[in-house]
């Protein structure tokens, strides 16, 4: 299963690099003003989610929830149990913490790009209406170097994410 969500995961980054890189038509700003709208849009569910996923962490780090958890657990070491348990749920709350970081410095990068987009759009629309679908070269430039670094460290946070998730999972799995 594990091997299977990162064979997903990379053919979803490679659709997402080629889709991006071999962008022939030039698209208009008020077009990229509505993508980053929707990217923002996206971005904020991904925040609320991981948002409720720390506090159901932090809910889940008091002593008393940590003790209920393990409560059908028989153990000669029951205190090493609990700790085990605290240790796992604070790698958790650490990716997710880290996750939200990531998601707040793509937030103020998309408000960032959204503004540029809208005074372009504006100036376009002041100009008058340009000849559609002008071709134009692409080239690797420094935001498109962010925007795929920003691709992978949120690919390597998912699989983390998974990852932990799993091995979490295989442990409780042999604590029963």
């Amino acid at each position: 299963m594990k091997s299977s969500m990162i064979i997903f995961l990379i053919l979803m980054a490679t659709n997402c690099f080629s889709s991006t890189a071999y962008s022939q038509t030039k698209q208009s700003a008020v077009e990229t003003v509505q993508d980053l709208k929707l990217q923002l849009i996206e971005l904020d569910a991904r925040q609320e989610t991981a948002k409720l996923q720390v506090q159901q962490l932090e809910d889940a780090l008091k002593p008393e929830n940590i003790e209920r958890s393990l409560a059908g657990v028989g153990s000669t070491r029951p205190e090493e149990l609990r700790e085990q348990r605290r240790r796992q749920l604070l790698i958790e709350k650490k990716v997710v913490d880290a996750e939200l970081e990531q998601l707040t410095l793509r937030r103020t990068q998309l408000e960032t790009a959204l503004s540029a987009a809208e005074v372009q759009a504006y100036q376009e629309s002041a100009a008058g209406p340009l000849i559609e679908n002008q071709l134009r070269i692409t080239s690797i430039t420094p935001t498109l170097f962010v925007a795929f670094g920003l691709l992978a460290i949120l690919i390597i946070a998912v699989v983390v994410c998974i990852s932990v998730l799993l091995r979490i999972q295989a442990i409780e799995r042999a604590l029963r």
